[in-house]
């Protein structure tokens, strides 16, 4: 049952007509990469893309993923024991001796800040039993995040031509890390002292942006230079993701300077903040406040404009408790929805009592 709308407008007037004319990423920053992507992180949304389905070689920002399994699956206090195999893996490393004991948890800085390659294997070997058992862990949590266009053949992202990822479904792995508070607390640290070491993290954007949260560089001969990296600006987060691009750290600079300015989020409804009043019938009070039971944002570019459509269950009566479930708030965005958020009585509304009825309670007089 619809029962009113309300819009909210972020256009900006003097932009409205030449962003009608020109789509807005035709004015977005252009990157030295092969294939790029700039996405909103707590909606989904996709503010520019360049080239973002091309299969590509990822390098060791396949650590994203072998840092993610490992934490969702084994145990940050578990002693590994590094195997030979893990400590003559080629390429770069956090220079592990085979037989040493280190906990899962160190080994995870090695992985993100250093980019062991041999740390990868040594997890690879405690977590999955095996690096091909932690392979096949990979290739199924990138299924279940929806990575369609991707293949992994090992935790470290040497090159194979089983292994390969797109920008778009990098990008939906690292909106999955940045959800993972233990992940983003190894991957945001800049330089730590553990396991008897001490190491710098590679990702200089920890140092060059303002709110960068991590994630993960890479680079072989045949990938070229890699980074997915996130940042957090006013409480919205943006993830980048370039392939084979040889000024990175200055592209992503750039995304973010647009993304931020172009697509600032704004709320449309906060969790525990009324949205609307609508009429009650039957109570003491003739409306109740419609709370949000959850909050809603959308990065909201010039000359877009989003609309909520209040939804109730039905007309309200009274009695109505305070918290009960009574519609909710679909936003859409040039006609097309982009989220909904239930909707709960912002308060209690008995029932008004008729003056017939309190003679009836009383009595009749003698």
């Amino acid at each position: 049952m619809r029962m009113r709308i309300r819009r909210f407008s972020a256009s900006l007037a003097v932009l409205l007509l030449l962003y009608s004319i020109f789509p807005c990423q035709s004015l977005a920053v252009n990157t030295s990469a092969s294939a790029a992507i700039l996405v909103d992180v707590d909606s989904g949304r996709v503010l520019y893309e360049q080239n973002a389905d091309a299969r590509m070689l990822i390098a060791s920002t396949t650590k994203i993923l072998t840092a993610l399994v490992a934490i969702e699956k084994g145990n940050l206090s578990d002693m590994v024991t590094v195997s030979r195999q893990a400590a003559l893996t080629e390429g770069s490393a956090m220079y592990l001796q085979e037989g040493e004991r280190l906990t899962l948890e160190t080994l995870l800085y090695g992985l993100l800040l250093c980019s062991g390659n041999d740390a990868a294997v040594a997890i690879a070997e405690h977590v999955g039993g095996s690096l091909e058992g932690f392979v096949d862990m990979m290739n199924c949590r990138a299924k279940e995040l929806g990575m369609d266009d991707s293949s992994f053949a090992n935790p470290n992202g040497l090159d194979d031509e089983k292994h390969y990822s797109t920008a778009r479904d990098m990008a939906l792995l690292a909106c999955a890390a940045t959800n993972n508070e233990t992940l983003m607390r190894i991957a945001s640290t800049k330089t730590v002292s553990i396991g008897g070491r001490t190491m710098t993290n590679h990702n200089k954007l920890l140092r060059y942006m303002e709110g960068c949260t991590g994630l993960k560089t890479g680079f072989t001969k045949a990938a070229g230079r890699t980074l997915v990296s996130c940042v957090e600006q006013s409480g919205q987060r943006l993830v980048a993701v370039t392939l084979q691009d040889g000024n990175d750290w200055a592209d992503h600079q750039a995304l973010y300077e647009y993304g931020f300015s172009t697509y600032p989020a704004q709320y449309f409804a906060k969790l525990g903040q009324t949205v609307e009043r609508t009429a009650v019938t039957g109570g003491v009070a003739s409306s109740v406040a419609l709370v949000a039971a959850d909050s809603f944002s959308w990065p909201v570019g010039p000359g877009e404009e989003v609309t909520a459509d209040i939804r109730l269950d039905g007309p309200l009566t009274a009695p109505i408790s305070a918290g009960q479930a009574v519609g909710e708030a679909v936003f859409s965005m040039n006609g097309r929805e982009i989220g909904r958020v239930k909707l709960l009585a912002g308060g209690n509304v008995m029932p008004r009592v008729e003056p017939a009825m309190a003679v009836l309670k009383t009595g009749l007089p003698d």
